[in-house]
């Protein structure tokens, strides 16, 4: 752990060098409003390393790890088995210490997987081409409502109310001032009507499958009702291994897929760094954000990888690019290339008709409780039940029982009264026998 605090004398020779006075003159920008005393966040004197460490540790052990018991939190972040190779591999110093390639020439390893990585999300969105990824699920939602945006030259875009409540926030945030964000209604466990929201200032429409609540959405007739009035269709998954049992998006008619890529390669890490994914048609290439790898040949004939369509990004591009990205989340995106290569197609299938069976399985246990009602008509490894009571005390309780148990749909939708009673429940192939007979039982105690 590094802490390296600086000194009064520090700090006065960094003004003098940037020419500023004092701190007010180095923050004089900044409203008056906006500032804090440094009071108000009630930290404690500066302290030692060793003091600093243990105080962090003590902090860190309130956490209980999703690998301390039975676990079933999902909602966008999920716990999958990740082979030791996959760790070992991205740890070679050669992988661990090579940065974004901004000079292709001298990071052909890193280009090559990087074209790889694109191939996989390709094939398994059903799309024709895919960029070297995005920061997350979420940002590359909101990047993918900006690029029909522009496609579309139109400005209303129309959110599921299945979407992820955070993926649709962050399309609000990043892509709210291009033009109109409507939401449909948010219809717990059933396919709400989307398509009577489309009309001819629709530049998308926006769907999750299995959206937030794990229902599987039939994609066709959004995406024919989309098409008919110009607009198109974005896809957007979460849990990337659905993708291995589930018609893909492209084969159901989305012009665009944006997805989470964590559940493949890449742990839980209480919430970060993850992999967006990012998918779309050959035709809307140049307006597709971040970098993409291609594939080429050298003075000698020899295959090689390069950069290409780097125009669009910021660092060279400025305010005429199609995006502020111009970087990808590299290790990440490595984790998830060697992961998918060790399950190799079969291995993926296998994995996915694992995971829909546990949930199955899940399912039908706790629906025996009485009180407990099954919410979602149609799941892959993730379903929402209605408790007889609302689910954030539940679960609470079950915490102190060892047992996390999912997600209070109420800490996503906070101001909607109806959803309190509702509780997001995953199950993955980690999970065991023992795990869904512990949270059959605590979940009775506590009922």
């Amino acid at each position: 752990m590094r802490y390296l605090p600086l000194s009064d004398t520090d700090r006065s020779a960094m003004l003098a060098r940037i020419g500023a006075p004092d701190m007010d003159a180095l923050f004089r920008d900044v409203p008056r409003a906006a500032h804090v005393k440094l009071s108000a966040f009630n930290l404690p004197d500066m302290q030692g390393e060793l003091e600093v460490d243990r105080a962090l540790t003590k902090l860190a052990a309130k956490n209980i790890a999703a690998g301390a018991g039975p676990f079933f939190c999902g909602a966008g972040a999920y716990k999958h088995h990740v082979p030791s190779a996959v760790d070992h591999l991205i740890q070679r110093s050669e992988f661990l210490t090579s940065y974004t390639p901004y000079q292709p020439e001298i990071a052909q390893g890193t280009l090559q997987y990087l074209f790889e990585f694109q191939t996989q999300v390709a094939l398994l969105t059903g799309m024709e081409v895919a960029n070297a990824s995005l920061y997350d699920g979420s940002t590359a939602t909101a990047e993918a409502v900006m690029m029909a945006q522009r496609l579309t030259r139109r400005g209303k875009a129309i959110l599921s109310g299945g979407l992820h409540p955070h993926y649709a926030q962050t399309v609000d945030t990043v892509a709210g001032l291009q033009g109109e964000i409507a939401r449909s209604a948010v219809t717990p466990g059933k396919a709400e009507d989307i398509i009577s929201l489309i009309d001819d200032q629709t530049a998308c429409v926006v769907v999750q499958s299995p959206d937030v609540f794990g229902l599987i959405r039939n994609l066709r007739p959004i995406a024919e009702a989309a098409h008919a009035k110009g607009a198109l269709l974005i896809a957007v998954v979460t849990e990337a291994v659905s993708l291995g049992l589930l018609e893909s998006p492209g084969a159901q008619g989305a012009d665009i897929v944006a997805a989470e890529g964590q559940s493949i390669g890449n742990g839980l890490n209480f919430g970060g760094p993850y992999v967006g994914l990012f998918a779309t048609k050959e035709k809307f290439l140049r307006q597709m954000p971040g970098r993409l790898t291609g594939e080429t040949v050298d003075v000698d004939g020899r295959r090689g990888y390069v950069l290409t369509l780097s125009t669009r990004e910021q660092h060279i591009r400025r305010e005429k690019a199609t995006s502020n990205i111009c970087t990808n989340s590299g290790l990440c995106t490595l984790a998830f290339t060697i992961h998918l290569s060790l399950l190799g197609e079969e291995g993926f299938t296998r994995l996915a008709r694992l995971n829909h069976a546990k949930a199955s399985a899940l399912a039908d246990r706790l629906a025996a409780i009485p009180g407990v009602e099954l919410m979602t008509e149609a799941f892959f490894n993730e379903f929402t039940i209605k408790l007889p009571k609302p689910a954030a005390p539940i679960v609470d309780a079950l915490a102190k029982k060892g047992v996390l148990a999912g997600v209070p749909v109420s800490r996503l939708m906070p101001h909607d009264k109806a959803m309190e009673n509702l509780l997001i429940i995953a199950a993955t192939e980690t999970n065991t026998d023992d795990d869904f007979a512990a949270l059959e039982r605590a979940l009775k105690e506590v009922l």
